[in-house]
């Protein structure tokens, strides 16, 4: 069903793809080579509308909602429904039935997580990833103190078993969407009004506000688990890569996005834009122009 923030993308096709565990909800445009945008918590495909359209004058823009989230919905079992590996294989499988065999993929957020998952599990497919505002999850616990803990408290929160943070979530769901989304672009008023209805309706769903608990389970279990068996075992990401980070933003024990990055990729660059944690909203035009550059050097993603 066509949902109002669709008039943010004109031009784009409003579809559905059925995976083996996921029914997406999925926008595309564009021809040439394939960009796939990845939003995070607690959003929407919507979080890209001032992105994708630009990006779509010279690739093929995919923009889905995450597996749970929106309106893309898990149909298969619901065992590990938030796992970063498996919404990862299903994300695959969708850009397979769009006709799309090797991609970019771009993660803000939780979608940065799944993106550097494609990247580690699917390293033919991915021809680049671009990790905005995020670094990978263990260095995130183990960086995790009093500041990271009062600020991010929903990482610890919603992580809680069932039926706890839902049931707390369901009290006022509006009242903390606006808190959050608020606090993540420094004014609630900088999201534009057609995304921020977006997410709030999405938000008023039990199901979405469950799915997005089960993201955080995983990322406090099975996700952390993944990507240590992958640290320590030496394995890195061999497409090349680009951080976006916050400006100034540092990590457990001093360290810079580029710090921990180098740790887990072969070649990575990285730069902080100003605008808070909503990049592709409050620094959109800035990241158009730094994506471009680094595609530009990457002469098989043209």
């Amino acid at each position: 069903m066509s949902r109002p923030a669709n008039a943010l993308f004109p031009g784009f096709k409003d579809r559905r793809v059925q995976t083996a565990d996921v029914d997406f909800a999925v926008l595309t445009s564009g021809s040439g080579p394939a960009i796939l945008l990845l939003h995070g918590y607690p959003e929407t495909r919507s979080a890209w509308h001032r992105m994708a359209p630009v990006l779509a004058a010279s690739y093929s823009v995919v923009v889905p909602d995450l597996p749970g989230y929106g309106d893309s919905r898990v149909t298969g079992t619901l065992m590990d429904m938030g796992s970063k590996r498996r919404m990862a294989k299903s994300l695959h499988e969708m850009m397979r039935a769009l006709g799309h065999d090797r991609f970019v993929v771009v993660g803000h957020d939780r979608g940065g997580r799944v993106a550097y998952r494609l990247a580690l599990d699917f390293e033919e497919e991915v021809r680049a990833l671009v990790s905005v505002t995020v670094v990978p999850t263990p260095e995130m616990w183990e960086g995790a103190g009093k500041a990271f803990g009062l600020g991010a408290w929903h990482w610890f929160m919603l992580a809680q078993p069932a039926p706890l943070p839902e049931t707390l979530m369901a009290a006022d769901p509006r009242f903390l969407i606006d808190l959050t989304l608020a606090k993540m672009a420094g004014d609630i008023r900088l999201i534009d009004p057609a995304a921020l209805e977006d997410y709030r309706m999405a938000f008023d769903s039990d199901e979405v506000r469950h799915a997005m608990c089960e993201d955080y389970r995983a990322g406090a279990s099975v996700d952390e688990a993944d990507d240590l068996a992958d640290r320590n075992s030496g394995r890195k990401i061999q497409a090349p890569v680009l951080v976006l980070s916050e400006q100034g933003r540092l990590y457990g024990g001093g360290r810079t996005p580029l710090d921990i990055w180098a740790d887990w990729a072969v070649s990575v660059e990285c730069e902080g834009l100003p605008g808070g944690h909503l990049l592709p909203e409050t620094a959109a035009d800035q990241m158009i122009e730094r994506l471009l550059a680094f595609l530009g050097k990457i002469t098989d993603a043209r």
